[in-house]
C-alpha cells in the first residue's frame, strides 16, 4: 500500500474475535507439538498510518477459555499447576512502541501480563491488507508470531521423562491473526 493508502487506515478499530485468532505451539515429550487457542478475548488497536510509532494495542484473554482439543489436558492447564485461573482469570498484552519494519512488515512491542508477572513482549506482523466487508464494515488484518519462555512468566509445572528430556518444552510460540473493524 502507498502511505497516502495507509494513512487513510488511520483510526481506532475493535478485535473481531470471530474472525481472529490467538493461538500457541509448545513442544510435548520432545518429540511433537501441541498446539491450541483461546476462545474468548477481546481487544483494540489504534492504527497511525501516518506514522506507525503511534499505532497501539490492547488484548485481554479470558484464560478458562483455552482449548487444546482435551478436555482433561485444558483443565490441567487452568489448575494451579499452570495458569491458576481462580487467581488470575485474565492475560493482558499492552503495546508500548510500534515500528514500520518496510513492506508490509511491522513490529509491536508492549508489556504481556501472565499469572501476575509483567514482562515485554515483542511481536512481529505482517499487515494482510484492509477491505471493506458485505456488512459495511471497513477491516484491517494482521498475522503475527512470538515466541516466550513459560518459565519467565512462572509456569514451572513440568514432569522428567524416562528417556531425558522434559514433557513440556519452555518455549511457547505465539500465534495471532487478527482482524479488526474500525468504529463507527
Amino acid at each position: 500500500m502507498t502511505n497516502a493508502d495507509l494513512t487513510a487506515l488511520t483510526g481506532d478499530y475493535t478485535i473481531d474475535t470471530a474472525h481472529s485468532t490467538i493461538g500457541f505451539t509448545v513442544r510435548h515429550a520432545m518429540v511433537t507439538n501441541v498446539k491450541g487457542k483461546f476462545l474468548d478475548f477481546s481487544g483494540s488497536l489504534h492504527l497511525d498510518g501516518g506514522d506507525p510509532s503511534a499505532s497501539t494495542a490492547s488484548i485481554d484473554v479470558k484464560m478458562d477459555s483455552i482449548d487444546t482439543g482435551s478436555a482433561d489436558r485444558d483443565g490441567h492447564l487452568k489448575s494451579a499447576d499452570f495458569f491458576k485461573i481462580d487467581e488470575f482469570p485474565t492475560m493482558t498484552f499492552r503495546s508500548t512502541s510500534a515500528e514500520a519494519l518496510g513492506d508490509d512488515d511491522y513490529r509491536i512491542t508492549g508489556d504481556l501480563t501472565i499469572l501476575g508477572t509483567t514482562k515485554p513482549l515483542t511481536i512481529d506482523l505482517e499487515f494482510n491488507g484492509a477491505a471493506k466487508d458485505p456488512f459495511g464494515n471497513e477491516r484491517v488484518g494482521f498475522e503475527g508470531k512470538a515466541e516466550i519462555k513459560r518459565f519467565e512468566w512462572g509456569l514451572t509445572w513440568n514432569a522428567a521423562l524416562e528417556t531425558g528430556g522434559v514433557l513440556i518444552s519452555d518455549k511457547i510460540k505465539l500465534n495471532f491473526d487478527i482482524s479488526a473493524i474500525r468504529n463507527a
